[in-house]
């Protein structure tokens, strides 16, 4: 296998991340194995949003099988590809819909991790809004010959900028969000930096009431927990106006959803979701991607998961042909993510073998058949019965390879062999009920 030719900074940031049990950021695209498919699938729903349309797709699996792994993987293609991105994790705290402004919270963590090319840390909204300025005034100056200190000057800027307002002013709350983007124009026109601030402000939903709103900006409404929906599909408009491809919102940790105890507050989160699905499936919304990876128990309860609602479960039941072909259907709202073959295991092993190597500067002994036997060894203490998934094995192999650098002296056949190895087993009737906040690693 021929050697990875990657920077210092990618794989310390995919060994401590895969060593911690975390999905990586930078670099997880080496590390990618066995989901050409699903990525193509995936990848398809992207080239969609940018002509315009909208997409929804649940990616489902128990833990360890690839979720988390699926999303960050599609979040960095995004971004490479142009998009405007967010993601956020669900939890107690941030829903879709709740008493307690939980909603609201989910897009406050959204508009905080939304995220550029060129911002892909996150923090990318004022970079956006600016760039776009920026933009127009090169283009004011080319088309013109104006200059930026010239009398007319700014008025030529907002006669582009209101050109872009007038095509969402028409969407739900579109002409309260043109205001406020108007706002931040004349903020930054007038070096009024609490105008600007107030603008940033109002598009993260951190105002609390109306008459502050009104007060800083003169807009009457604010964003809150029933409306938030509304201001990410004139979000995911405007940067396609603007000259993104589209905006990508991808939600983990869906599992939370059907955990929400009282039965109208996680009925109320199922409306909502399903109203999301029903607006992209039905092209209501425009540049818009919504991906949401959750576990088989989110998805299949019959009590507290999707399925227990006839409508969810009319969208998402696996179709009966599939079913009964015993192959995959990945062009469907439902990705699910099926365990790794052992080849393909094998091949992510190499991998990490290289890429810790190069992290540390050292020639690997290691060869394929001792790869193989870790892996028998892993099926022969969990049985055979036990769902091979990445998620169980990868910070094992990188905590051998960890100890096999620290102590020389140590062999690997003796590491797995010599020693009660006890790798974590995950059974097939463990569909992620776990309720912990335990963190995952997921292929």
């Amino acid at each position: 296998m021929a050697k990875l030719k990657l920077s210092k900074k990618v794989s310390a940031s995919l060994i401590n991340s895969l060593a911690a049990g975390v999905v990586p950021r930078l670099g997880i695209e080496n590390i990618a194995v066995g989901r050409k498919q699903e990525l193509k699938s995936l990848l398809q729903n992207l080239d969609d949003v940018a002509e315009g349309i909208a997409a929804f797709r649940f990616i489902i699996g128990n833990y360890g099988s690839g979720k988390s792994f699926m999303l960050q993987l599609i979040r960095n293609k995004a971004m490479e590809q142009g998009f405007v991105v967010a993601d956020a994790d669900l939890s107690s705290e941030r829903r879709l819909a709740g008493t307690n402004n939980q909603g609201l919270a989910t897009y406050r963590e959204l508009m905080s991790h939304l995220a550029t090319k060129t911002r892909p840390d996150g923090g990318a909204l004022v970079s956006i809004l600016e760039g776009w300025i920026n933009k127009i005034q090169q283009e004011v100056v080319k088309e013109t010959g104006m200059q930026p200190n010239d009398e007319d000057f700014d008025r030529q800027i907002e006669v582009k900028i209101r050109e872009v307002i007038n095509y969402i002013e028409d969407l739900v709350h579109g002409f309260d969000f043109g205001n406020v983007i108007i706002a931040y124009w004349r903020g930054y026109c007038n070096d009024d930096e609490d105008l600007k601030n107030a603008s940033l402000r109002w598009l993260r939903g951190e105002f609390s009431t109306k008459i502050e709103a009104k007060v800083a900006l003169g807009v009457r409404v604010i964003i809150d927990d029933n409306s938030w929906y509304d201001y990410i599909k004139l979000l995911a408009k405007f940067v396609a106006e603007i000259g993104y491809k589209g905006l990508i919102v991808l939600l983990d940790e869906a599992v939370h959803l059907s955990q929400i105890s009282t039965t109208v507050t996680r009925e109320k989160n199922y409306n909502r979701l399903l109203a999301m699905f029903n607006d992209t499936v039905q092209c209501k919304a425009e540049n818009l991607g919504i991906m949401i990876g959750g576990t088989t128990k989110f998805l299949e309860d019959r009590n507290r998961g999707l399925f227990a609602d006839s409508a969810w479960r009319r969208r998402t039941k696996e179709s009966r042909f599939a079913t009964q072909a015993g192959v995959s259907e990945y062009l469907g709202p439902v990705i699910r993510l099926n365990p790794l073959k052992e080849e393909e295991i094998l091949t992510l092993l190499q991998i990490l073998t290289d890429i810790h190597s190069a992290n540390f500067n050292y020639q690997s002994q290691l060869k394929n058949k001792d790869l193989q036997e870790f892996i028998q060894e892993i099926i022969s203490r969990l049985g055979a019965d036990a769902l091979l998934t990445p998620g169980e094995i990868v910070r094992d192999f990188i905590a051998i390879l960890n100890i096999i650098y620290q102590n020389p002296q140590i062999s690997f056949t003796q590491l797995i062999h010599g020693y009660d190895f006890k790798p974590t087993a995950v059974q097939k009737n463990m569909i992620s009920d776990a309720e912990d906040d335990v963190a995952e690693f997921s292929l």
